[in-house]
């Protein structure tokens, strides 16, 4: 038997060998991989374990096994913060879901103008862009003690479990939007031609093709959507009350109390409904690639004049309803005190940004977003690459894949947590990050590395592997061909993870509640402390600039990407003609 040639990027096998070895290329993928596997251990797996450990120790670290989990579930007054979770949670869902259902069939199944339908889908994804703090912070300019439709309310209270089911349905929209209009979108014509043949019905069609094509999509916004709610940590501070949550029991045990063990109890609580849900919508998403086929066609909508009507107010209402809360935000930084003083002035915007000592936070905010952009960009896009086109991983691809979907399944509060307990220990030699701008940054990229994974891996299904044989017989490094070929092709998915890393990290509040310190506040830490000191104003002038950054960094990514993907996707054009 003769011997394969030896090239680099290719396994090599001698006459008479009972193994294979590695190139050099392939050598360098798999270490360059076995680093970014170990900071997804060092950075998500030990923190959880820490919280894990904590939860069974004393505040003098001897071992007291469920001692700390009895004292939880017989605390009546614990025990009802998780029931709240549990039934906004739900509450939320029940309101969130329906209605991005209707609004993503607007968008789908009618034949609205296309300008209309793309205004709509903008003003849709706004919350995306802003804090979790400025939809409790303007539900309360509208319905709080001072509020502008007070009177709506008749005697009833905004603060409590109706400002918070209100800010999160605000904040959980876009979200279900998303996954509901990838579920319509992947409909099948054919199913709709024949039941049109046969003479069925609209709302006949609706229920028995509709509903059932899309319930996996369904069921995915629903889980996602009630995750959001039971790990939100902004909206329930700001609106809350004294309507206790599990998500601000976890910052009252650790901040308020200074009970890390008590702490790590409630953070492994509020772990296991993300996990549940995790596994729920794991399980659905394989089932719904199950479901699609290469004989598909489009579904094209046929005009009804009247159903499109109906849907086109809804959508109206909606972004109505979506853009007065931000209109509100917008306008209380502008004025001078609500309601006593509505001159118009620029005063709380000198504060936030010059005056105060939280002046720095909306600069590290920035650095943040900027930092965690590139950096997540570099290290999601590398690690899904290695995965995907080096052989013989074995068990390192479904390690390196568990580790990087299991971020999915962690709130931030819960990863905040174990950060401050793993990296606050005196004994680990990576206890020199904590509190600073790495830390936050490290954090951010994990918090959000799920659904840039998955992102990229997408990304480079599309890619044959031919490239990499090709380039292979050619003897041209690995990595040359993903600089020269891979990255190119990709630049669409890997500049989206970058916009999205920015836009997240502008926003985020949960995990770094724990981990700033007063030289790395961020914009939306200082939020909640001037929400907290009644400086209102303040408050909605840097919620109000985190949504403009937010805008502006998308407007300017979509131009800039317009020119470099003209130059770098122009084989997409040729393959049309």
């Amino acid at each position: 038997m003769s011997a394969l040639t030896h090239a680099p990027g290719r396994l090599a096998w001698r006459p008479g060998a009972t193994g294979m070895r590695w190139s050099r290329d392939e050598l360098i993928a798999r270490a360059v991989l076995l680093v970014v596997m170990a900071l997804l251990f060092t950075f998500l797996i030990a923190p959880l374990a820490s919280i894990l450990v904590n939860a069974v120790l004393n505040k003098e670290g001897r071992f007291v096994g469920l001692a700390h989990f009895v004292t939880y579930f017989q605390t009546p007054s614990l025990m009802r913060a998780a029931w709240n979770s549990v039934w906004v949670s739900t509450a939320v869902v029940l309101i969130s879901v329906p209605a991005a259902f209707v609004f993503a069939y607007a968008l789908t199944r009618t034949c609205l103008p296309a300008p209309l339908k793309a205004a709509f889908r903008l003003a849709a994804l706004i919350p995306l862009l802003a804090p979790s703090l400025l939809s409790a912070i303007s539900f309360v300019q509208w319905f709080g003690n001072q509020g502008a439709l007070k009177f709506l309310l008749g005697g009833a209270s905004i603060y409590g479990a109706p400002g918070i089911i209100l800010a999160e349905v605000y904040n959980t929209f876009p979200h279900a939007l998303m996954i509901l209009v990838t579920a319509l979108s992947l409909a099948d014509g054919r199913l709709y031609e024949a039941a049109t043949a046969l003479r069925t019905s609209p709302l006949r069609q609706f229920m028995t093709i509709t509903l059932p094509s899309c319930k996996y999509g369904l069921i995915s916004a629903a889980t996602v959507v009630f995750t959001y709610v039971v790990s939100d940590f902004g909206a329930p501070k700001v609106i809350g009350g004294n309507f206790n949550v599990l998500s601000v029991d976890v910052f009252k045990q650790v901040v308020g109390q200074h009970n890390f063990s008590m702490g790590a109890v409630v953070g492994m609580l509020l772990l296991l409904p993300s996990l549940i849900s995790f596994a729920i919508d794991w399980n659905v998403r394989r089932k719904l690639k199950a479901q699609l086929t290469a004989r598909s066609v489009p579904h094209s909508p046929k005009p009804r004049k009247l159903a499109d009507s109906l849907l086109a107010l809804f959508c109206t209402l909606v972004c109505v309803f979506l853009l007065a809360v931000v209109g509100m935000a917008v306008y209380t930084s502008f004025i001078t005190l609500w309601p006593y003083n509505r001159g118009f002035t620029l005063k709380h915007y000198h504060f936030a940004l010059i005056e105060s000592d939280m002046s720095a936070a909306y600069t590290n905010s920035l650095t943040l977003a900027i930092s965690t952009a590139l950096a997540g960009s570099l290290i999601v896009f590398l690690g899904a690459y290695l995965i995907e086109k080096t052989r013989n991983l074995g068990l390192m691809r479904r390690a390196m894949h568990l580790m990087a979907v299991l971020s999915m399944a962690v709130p931030g509060l819960v990863l905040g947590l174990g950060y401050v307990l793993f990296f606050n220990h005196p004994a680990n030699p990576l206890n020199f990050m904590y509190q600073t701008m790495a830390i936050l940054i490290v954090s951010t990229i994990v918090h959000y590395y799920t659904s840039s994974h998955l992102t990229a891996v997408t990304a480079l299904k599309q890619i044959d592997n031919e490239f990499e044989a090709v380039s292979t017989s050619l003897k041209v490094p690995l990595f040359k061909t993903l600089v020269r070929v891979t990255v190119p092709v990709c630049l669409p998915a890997i500049l989206d993870i970058g916009r999205y890393y920015f836009v997240v990290s502008m926003a985020s509040l949960s995990c770094a509640i724990f981990l700033y310190s007063p030289e790395t506040i961020l914009a939306s830490v200082a939020i909640m402390h001037l929400d907290e000191a009644g400086d209102i104003g303040p408050a909605s002038a840097l919620a109000s600039l985190i949504v403009l950054t937010s805008i502006v960094v998308c407007i300017v990514y979509s131009l800039l990407t317009r020119v470099m993907l003209a130059r770098t996707q122009a084989w997409r054009q040729l393959g049309r003609h």
